[in-house]
């Protein structure tokens, strides 16, 4: 195939990076060098405190009266799983990383090569730069520059804003290249189980009528409805040992949100999107690349677009220049 190589946790929040210091100036004492998740931004409201870390835009921790509700890792750790991460500017898989946008025949790398597939974008691992922090929200921005497998220019702007429910996720792509650009984004937060539970123990709710039947590399080959399936979460039930690595969508938007309801033991919290997003990905974490137990949370991941969609052109986004999306997401207590 011709390639087209066109040009184109809580507390730590003060962290931050080391400023250069030019010969003969004073020299201030060092700031505390970053952390593996960058810099970090503490916010809160009422009952509700979130912390974020700066590279990927990533959701580090949520606690609610001081009870931690996301399956997370401490701020100094990389982490594993993509958890709470920004995906951008796609989300799930590229199949073999390659894909054709307006006659060009693109390959980006591949990061999954046992499924010979490029997974979660170019942003995993990128820190993005602050420019409002508040004691309720902050923002977060970041220019992604074209190369030889994504040669499109896009620049990203977050706010993650807490209320007296929970904590929401605002993004912007703004196209500020010369061209159209394909494009799309997921969050990768995980709900952890109850303390001393498994997942199996949760009730879920998913408003999704059809899911997405997959290949023994997890990329879609059809849609098939979740009606008489194990997929069928449209009225809750408890999880029990169903395994789902799985993508829905014909998503239920009512009063513009379509809302994933997780009843614990311990409290009932919801997951809801706006109608930005169609797709949703559901992991039930069960085989974790470290030694801790699986099933101790559950990712639902809202997506703009389908697995495999610069492929097949499934929910696939195409920004034109100086055009912006935004979608919104949060987490909140159930009243």
């Amino acid at each position: 195939m011709k390639i087209n190589r066109r040009g184109a946790l809580l507390g730590a929040a003060g962290a931050a990076g080391a400023a250069a210091v030019l010969p003969g100036a004073a020299q201030a004492a060092p700031a505390a060098p970053p952390t593996a998740n960058g810099r970090l931004h503490e916010i809160g409201a009422g009952r509700h405190r979130v912390l974020v870390g700066g590279v990927a835009a990533t959701v580090l921790s949520w606690t609610v009266d001081g009870r931690e509700m996301l399956l997370t890792h401490d701020p100094e750790d990389v982490g594993e799983g993509y958890q709470g991460k920004t995906i951008l500017p796609w989300a799930n898989r590229i199949d073999h990383g390659a894909y054709t946008f307006e006659g060009e025949e693109l390959q980006v790398a591949i990061n999954e090569p046992e499924r010979d597939a490029a997974l979660h974008g170019l942003m995993s691992f990128v820190e993005w730069s602050p420019v409002s922090h508040r004691a309720d929200s902050v923002v977060l921005e970041h220019v992604l520059p074209p190369d030889y497998g994504y040669p499109f220019r896009l620049a990203f702007r977050i706010e993650f804003r807490v209320d007296d429910r929970g904590f929401s996720s605002t993004l912007s792509a703004t196209n500020v290249g010369r061209g159209p650009a394909p494009f799309g984004t997921a969050n990768h937060t995980y709900l952890a189980a109850a303390p001393g539970t498994r997942i199996d123990d949760i009730e879920l709710e998913i408003p999704a009528d059809t899911y997405y039947v997959v290949n023994d590399r997890l990329i879609p080959t059809g849609t098939a409805p979740v009606e008489g399936t194990e997929y069928d979460f449209r009225s809750a039930r408890p999880i029990g040992r169903t395994t789902m690595d799985t993508a829905f969508t014909g998503l239920h938007h009512e009063g513009g949100e379509a809302v994933v309801r997780f009843r614990r033991p311990d409290v009932d919290v919801e997951l809801w999107v706006d109608e930005s997003h169609h797709y949703l990905q559901v992991y039930t974490d069960d085989d974790p690349s470290t030694d801790r137990p699986g099933r101790q949370g559950l990712t639902v991941e809202p997506m703009t677009l389908a697995p495999n969609a610069f492929v097949t052109g499934d929910g696939l986004i195409v920004l034109q220049p100086g055009r912006t999306r935004t979608g919104t997401w949060g987490y909140r207590l159930a009243e």
